[in-house]
């Protein structure tokens, strides 16, 4: 193990930022939000150390985790066009209700595998992507 990495207080913050990640999904992502803060706000500090590798996969999980929860909530936009037939209204709401639910959870459980990924690098002292 490299002793100046185990110094290092970004290597700290670095594991405060993925326990924030995986707490977001409890707290309805108002922890993510401002692990999101603390990345962009110390970027600079990690600059050309392995942590800055951790900071932009940190990163980039924020927003991708965010893109699919956008595109899980999209299809109840069709239920605006359902108003006047219950009916319909009650087929599309199942079907919008689970691809929402299916959506949701694969981002889930995709974003607990980049978190978990990120702290077995973080803890073997390896950057997130091999130059």
């Amino acid at each position: 193990m490299n002793n100046l990495s185990e110094q290092d207080p970004n290597k700290s913050l670095t594991l405060v930022l993925y326990l924030l990640y995986i707490f977001a999904i409890f707290s309805g992502g108002i922890l993510a939000i401002i692990a999101l803060i603390i990345n962009y706000i110390k970027r600079s500090d990690v600059k050309g150390s392995i942590y800055e590798s951790h900071f932009t996969w940190q990163i980039h999980t924020f927003w991708w985790y965010l893109f699919w929860n956008i595109i899980a909530f999209v299809p109840f936009i069709f239920l605006l066009f359902t108003e006047n037939n219950p009916d319909l209204f009650a087929g599309v709401a199942l079907a919008t209700t689970s691809f929402c639910i299916v959506v949701i959870g694969i981002a889930w459980i995709w974003i607990i595998y980049r978190v978990i990924l990120g702290l077995v690098r973080w803890r073997n002292n390896q950057p997130m992507y091999q130059a």
